[in-house]
């Protein structure tokens, strides 16, 4: 029985030992707590810079001044005397249909021009005899009207001639296919032997030609911004990469909306460039819609946390810094900095350093900013 007693006595002194380990390891935590050392952190403060609302859209190169060639006339192409690519002279020969039919049509022509000619040659010769011999008293009247309406006949049947003849030489012109301006040569889809005809359903498309000058991206705006769209939008032209090709502005607003794309088609100049090379070229265009102040911090001083995003802001309390964890709306992009919506006011110092060491109410020391 003195023995139960004795073990008895030993266990409530062990749990007695333990609770009054325990109370101090608890008073001791808010003393850790309390002389923590502050974190050295950059700050940058904040300031409200002018920064741009933009939408980013595909646009397509195309020149103001573009022809599709296709044949006038029927025949097996000859000859292509021009490549994918080329500058070509106006007026200069790119292709040939076989023209020896037509060739032979203008020549039939020309002599029954010629035969025309003659009898009208002889006619004017006649009347003007007539004329004389009539005046004279030598023949009559009808002999000499006869003479007045072979005249008239001959000089019609030759007029006749003259402009079938012409037409005739006009025809064989669309035989040689000549570029119609200054310009790059297109795609050639066609192949010298093939059968050309203006009747092929589709018609055969020989080949295009742009003018490489007066060039205009063409952008389809989404039908919601309707009512932002005006004349004199500033446009961003960029490449796939990013890299601003040229700042231009808008100067034609469709008057109806495409309706297989339900976007409004816009247009901006654009100049040729060495990045700017061919018609049907894709590129971004950046609409710029305004320009307002906003806050913008560096893309480090951001953190996420699921979709939410937030910066730390050292916040004095006390005579001291902490870390407050604010949460904040990214706008677009500004170089290497995020424009921020709403979060942040001016003046705020946001921590750009060591955030993944940071936690909300860390006691900090701003170094800077």
């Amino acid at each position: 029985m003195e023995k139960r007693t004795r073990i008895h006595k030993a266990g409530w002194l062990i749990v007695l030992c333990l609770a009054a380990a325990g109370c101090q390891k608890k008073s001791a935590a808010p003393a850790a707590a309390a002389g923590m050392q502050a974190l050295p952190v950059q700050t940058y403060a904040v300031a409200l810079q002018p920064v741009p609302e933009s939408s980013e859209y595909v646009a397509t190169i195309k020149s103001r001044r573009s022809a599709t060639i296709m044949p006038q006339v029927s025949g097996v192409l000859t000859a292509i005397d021009v490549t994918s690519g080329q500058q070509v002279d106006a007026g200069q020969v790119m292709m040939t249909i076989d023209p020896r039919q037509q060739q032979a049509a203008v020549d039939s022509q020309r002599a029954t021009e010629r035969q025309k000619k003659a009898v009208y040659d002889y006619n004017v010769t006649e009347l003007e005899r007539q004329k004389k011999l009539f005046e004279a008293g030598v023949t009559s009247r009808e002999v000499y009207d006869q003479e007045q309406q072979a005249y008239e006949n001959s000089k019609a049947d030759y007029a006749s001639a003259v402009e079938s003849r012409k037409a005739q030489e006009q025809l064989l012109d669309y035989y040689t296919i000549r570029a119609p301006f200054t310009g790059i040569v297109g795609d050639i889809p066609v192949h010298v032997g093939d059968y050309m005809s203006p009747s092929n359903s589709p018609p055969n498309v020989l080949t295009t030609v742009d003018e490489f000058k007066n060039l205009e991206a063409y952008v389809y705006i989404p039908t919601e911004r309707a009512s932002q769209i005006r004349s004199g939008l500033e446009v961003d032209v960029e490449d796939t990469n990013g890299k601003l090709l040229e700042k231009t502005n808008i100067d034609f607003i469709s008057p109806q909306v495409d309706s297989t794309l339900q976007g409004i088609l816009v247009k901006a100049p654009v100049s040729p460039t060495p990045d700017i090379l061919r018609n049907m070229q894709m590129v971004k265009a950046r609409v710029i819609w305004k320009t307002s102040p906003m806050a913008v911090v560096p893309v480090l001083a951001v953190t996420r946390q699921g979709v939410q995003s937030f910066v730390y802001v050292a916040k004095q309390s006390n005579g001291h810094f902490m870390a407050v964890q604010v949460p904040v709306t990214l706008g677009d992009t500004v170089g290497n900095a995020y424009s921020i919506t709403s979060g942040l006011n001016a003046g705020d110092k946001v921590i750009v350093s060591g955030t993944q060491f940071l936690v909300n109410g860390m006691p900090v020391m701003p170094m800077g900013g």
